[in-house]
């Protein structure tokens, strides 16, 4: 449990961003703001618009702490190929609409908070941009205008129903097949010098500079243009070696990289290369738009016999990718370690897999279990018991203060939407009461108070500036503790209570949530 203290009105009041729900605060409670890691909305006025059974006279702001358990429940939503979205390529605009209308409602019907949302498979947009290229996901050819603009609709949408959206960016993958066509604006046209062949792919060269300023100045036109909740990268930074085990041919960049004064080997340089890319992008994100959350999804085996008894392929030394690096330096919000193996072999377990990647996290990151439900019913252990046994696991991870592990992204949204195995009705019941994902785990404010009025049977809310909330907070009174009710979109201006104690907050970008101002309904 997260807190800080405040005082007003001559009263100390204590502000949870995630944890239990908790006991209503005694008035003479005090609490060091210096031990807590929360944020508080600063210059918070004295005064709201709460009174009863609809008298208009403004009360002393009657503030209570809030909280309840936070949890990321994501999944992906791949474009690449068609997967996810769009089905097919050609979609109008209002085909497109309805396909990803369809999703949020079904993510929500499942109790998930968040979409990652492909927008960037081949160096290329799901977005208005004038910096790439239209993906040829949604028409069929690079380049060509489909007519509306998914990330927007989609943003609409998904924010409507309190759900987020994460911008996924593959940064280095240029093309899935080398014989595409490709647009006369796609980077490996336009910066071709590091546009590399390997196996039936291009991938840009990651040693680059002008490559890694580009993928940076990608990611801040999105950052900057779109109100997304975070930037996110998959697994795919050197290529993971082809059936042949085929060197990726970049012997000239290492060449002119040793003749420059380099003393790295091979194999640091290359990890240097993209540590360079995820230490540039997290500066800018904190830098540019602090409330959004940067994270990374690496294969979910570090090293082999970390821990003890794993076994399979070396992710520091075959794709170089090193998180635990990112996690020390805290240049990534969150990892997302792709475990998709079930609970029984020894050589790839889920459990001992994601509980170590629990520890090995620092205080200021987030771990997210990446789960594969896209191998329920591939075989006799790929089960929805096997499925929620991992679930199991994650919950018990979640709430250990010996774990950074705070919930779940599934691979993908096509095995929810088609249910495999009851995996939607499971997810349903298992997500039945609401949650907001974590805070980002670095400090920052907390939205502004709402503003609220009682009326008989309903309150009225207000807000100074509904563009840095996401939601709000409903909690009802009950046993002595605030216990989270239900979620409501931003945009809410009234909604029926029955009568009671309640307690209103205001959750914005980045997740952090305001005090609970208590309004009684008779």
């Amino acid at each position: 449990m997260i807190f800080r203290a405040s005082h007003l009105l001559g009263l100390s009041v204590l502000v949870a961003a995630c944890g239990e729900p908790t006991p209503l605060p005694d008035a003479t409670s005090t609490m060091d703001a210096s031990a807590t890691g929360d944020a508080f909305a600063p210059g918070v006025d004295a005064f709201a618009l709460t009174s009863d059974a609809g008298s208009d006279a403004p009360l002393p702001v009657d503030l209570v702490s809030v909280s309840h358990p936070r949890a990321m429940r994501g999944v992906w939503v791949s474009s690449i190929s068609n997967l996810d979205f769009p089905s097919r390529t050609g979609l109008n605009a209002t085909q497109g609409r309805a396909e990803l209308a369809a999703i949020v409602a079904r993510a929500r019907g499942a109790g998930l908070n968040a979409l990652f949302f492909q927008v960037r498979p081949e160096s290329d947009a799901l977005y208005m941009s004038s910096i790439e290229p239209w993906s040829r996901a949604l028409t069929g050819t690079q380049g060509n205008d489909p007519g509306y603009d998914p990330l927007a609709v989609l943003l609409e949408l998904a924010h409507a129903e309190n759900i987020e959206v994460h911008a996924w960016i593959n940064p280095y993958r240029a093309s899935s097949s080398a014989s595409s066509r490709t647009a006369s604006n796609h980077v490996s046209r336009t910066l071709s010098a590091h546009a590399i062949r390997y196996g039936s792919g291009i991938v840009m060269d990651p040693s680059a500079t002008a490559v890694r300023a580009h993928v940076v100045s990608v990611i801040e036109d999105i950052v900057t243009r779109y109100d997304v909740d975070g930037i996110h990268f998959d697994d795919y930074f050197y290529p993971y070696p082809d059936m042949a085990a085929t060197p990726f041919p970049d012997q000239t960049s290492y060449d002119a990289y040793l003749a420059g004064g380099g003393m790295m080997t091979r194999g640091d340089w290359r990890r240097d290369n993209v540590n360079a890319l995820v230490r540039d992008v997290h500066d800018l994100i904190t830098r540019v738009t602090p409330n959004v959350r940067f994270g990374i999804s690496p294969f979910g085996i570090y090293r082999p016999g970390m821990p003890a008894g794993i076994r399979g392929l070396d992710a520091y030394a075959q794709i170089y990718c090193d998180p635990v690096r990112w996690m020390n330096e805290d240049w990534v919000d969150y990892v997302v370690p792709q475990l998709y193996w079930p609970t029984t072999p020894a050589a790839q377990a889920f459990e001992p897999l994601v509980t170590w990647w629990g520890a090995t996290a620092g205080a200021q990151e987030h771990v997210f279990a990446g789960q594969a439900t896209y191998r329920l019913g591939t075989t006799a252990t790929w089960t929805i018991g096997e499925m929620n046994t991992q679930l199991d696991i994650v919950s018990r991870l979640s709430s250990s203060p010996d774990s950074q592990v705070r919930g779940s992204l599934f691979f993908r949204y096509s095995n929810i939407d088609d249910d495999l195995l009851g995996i939607r009705g499971a997810l349903t019941t298992r997500y039945a009461a609401p949650a907001v994902p974590p805070a980002i785990p670095r400090a920052l404010a907390a939205p502004a108070l709402p503003s609220v009025r009682a009326r008989t049977g309903m309150i009225e809310i207000t807000h100074p500036d509904r563009t840095s909330v996401r939601t709000f907070g409903v909690y009802r009174a009950s046993g002595g503790t605030f216990t989270l009710d239900r979620l409501a979109p931003a945009s809410t201006t009234s909604l029926a209570l029955t009568p009671g104690v309640w307690a209103i907050s205001a959750i914005g970008v980045g997740d952090y949530e305001s005090e609970g101002v208590r309004v009684t309904i008779p």
